[in-house]
């Protein structure tokens, strides 16, 4: 071995060519729409060119996009919710930084790393009831955590959950899955209840039956943002308690300072999951991490002896740099103030889009919490627009919404999303850290775009009549 070729000891020496990413963007990003096409979810480009959404990003910083012409897109969807410090944020990426050249002995399986145990630390401080953290790589894993650890640790099989509710894609977290679209097709599932949100005594009758080991629920549901009625938490959590069940919030997309308060049950006095799920922005948008909370009891009795110390694990659980961005973000969240961001940013969004449910008839709510917002569109009261809405709605429910969404992009270079499938409403959930400026350019083009279609506008509902034509295809 020469001295040009000898690495450093005990790791490989690098190859004449070596491996170039930027080389490799670079030659071959282009591509990006016939990879997928080919390689991968076939109907993801399909469904982006039919929309209108094929863009072209280059960069992103904050709660914004750049194509190659240097034209800016604001982000009202952060990813689904995981860009909530924003993307590319300096203190989680020099977290990031750190940690690689820290060269530290991860994922050894047989030692006890000091990140884990101090981000643990971190996440049960916002949650003082809770006493131990079990970290895994996704949401829906924190979701299979709670399910596998309340029938554990109750001895029951049964898992209760909201008609609509949205926990996961696996198939535990699949089992209590409120939406049909996403079950059908894959049975036989756990054999696990829904029940209506809010409602206490469907709940009250489904307990009474003994074998329930859970209610597992989103504080604001994702689908459509619908929010637990005042007290229903609460009372939920009595009644579980009372048939010695346990409460599972679900705070995937609502936790860490989603909805103004650090957790979205927060919001109502007095309660306190057994068990609380989060991902999503814990991850600084970098390094997928999921956590599930819960009371001391619940873990000892799943670990209940050296036997059974792997039980449940994750192979990439509590990998260090996972635990480095998870610790990155929740400084950034209270050095910056970005709850507080939400909170205030959020009221004032809500406010303003609020005001306009009396200037526009297809516009027929506006609801949500902290920077998590739906807004709801429905049958207009003019004869003229009727017959355009009942076009639509004998096509394919949500077909409006989508409306709203695609001219919002193409025109206005605002990205948003339909709320879910069959609904007519719009979700924002974009970065905590936006403020004052994007709630006025946000406001002012869905503005725009209300005066559009209700003026009768042809390029809005010739957009309308070609997803008419799609969705006619599709059947």
């Amino acid at each position: 071995m020469t001295a040009d070729t000898a690495g450093t000891a005990g790791a490989p020496a690098a190859s004449a060519k070596g491996f170039d990413l930027t080389r490799l963007l670079a030659e071959r990003g282009a591509e990006r729409y016939d990879l997928h096409a080919r390689h991968l979810n076939h109907q993801l480009p399909r469904m982006l060119h039919t929309i209108g959404f094929d863009k072209v990003y280059e960069r992103a910083e904050g709660a914004y996009f750049w194509d190659a012409d240097g034209q800016d897109y604001l982000d009202m969807l952060a990813g689904f919710g995981v860009m909530g410090v924003g993307r590319h944020h300096p203190v989680v990426r020099k977290a990031l930084h750190d940690v690689l050249d820290a060269s530290l002995a991860d994922l050894t399986r047989f030692d006890c790393q000091p990140l884990p145990g101090l981000l643990a630390e971190k996440l049960l401080s916002y949650a003082p009831h809770l006493d131990r953290v079990f970290f895994g790589n996704s949401g829906t894993e924190a979701v299979e955590t709670a399910l596998k650890f309340a029938r554990y640790a109750t001895g029951r099989p049964r898992v209760l959950y909201c008609d609509h509710a949205f926990h996961g894609l696996t198939t535990g977290s699949l089992s209590v899955n409120g939406e049909s679209g996403f079950r059908d097709g894959f049975a036989p599932l756990l054999p696990d209840t829904a029940v209506p949100l809010g409602d206490l005594a469907a709940l009250e009758r489904e307990l009474a039956r003994g074998d329930v080991a859970a209610f597992v629920i989103e504080p604001i549901q994702g689908k459509g943002v619908h929010e637990a009625p005042p007290g229903y938490l609460r009372a939920a959590q009595e009644l579980l308690h009372r048939h010695k069940a346990l409460l599972i919030a679900d705070e995937v997309q609502t936790g860490v300072g989603r909805t103004g308060d650090f957790f979205a049950y927060q919001h109502e006095a007095g309660v306190e999951p057994d068990l609380v799920c989060v991902a999503k922005a814990l991850s600084g948008g970098y390094v997928p991490v999921g956590a599930t909370l819960g009371k001391d009891w619940i873990f000892k009795k799943v670990y209940s002896s050296m036997d059974r110390v792997l039980v449940h694990s994750a192979s990439f659980g509590a990998n260090a740099q996972a635990m480095a961005a998870g610790l990155a973000v929740l400084s950034v969240l209270e050095d910056e103030q970005v709850v507080a961001n939400a909170r205030r940013t959020g009221d004032l969004l809500r406010t303003r889009l609020a005001a306009l449910t009396g200037k526009y008839e297809l516009l027929h709510d506006v609801r949500g919490r902290g920077l998590m917002i739906g807004i709801e569109f429905g049958k207009p009261s003019s004869l003229g627009l009727r017959s355009r809405w009942a076009m639509l709605q004998a096509a394919r429910k949500g077909l409006f919404a989508q409306m709203v969404v695609a001219p919002l992009l193409q025109k206005h270079r605002i990205l948003t999303q339909v709320s879910g499938d069959h609904l007519e409403v719009i979700k924002l959930i974009p970065p905590l850290i936006i403020g004052e400026r994007e709630v006025d350019r946000f406001v002012d083009a869905f503005t725009a775009v209300m005066d559009d279609a209700h003026g009768g506008g042809g390029l809005l509902w010739d957009f309308g009549r070609t997803l008419v034509k799609q969705a006619v295809a599709n059947r």
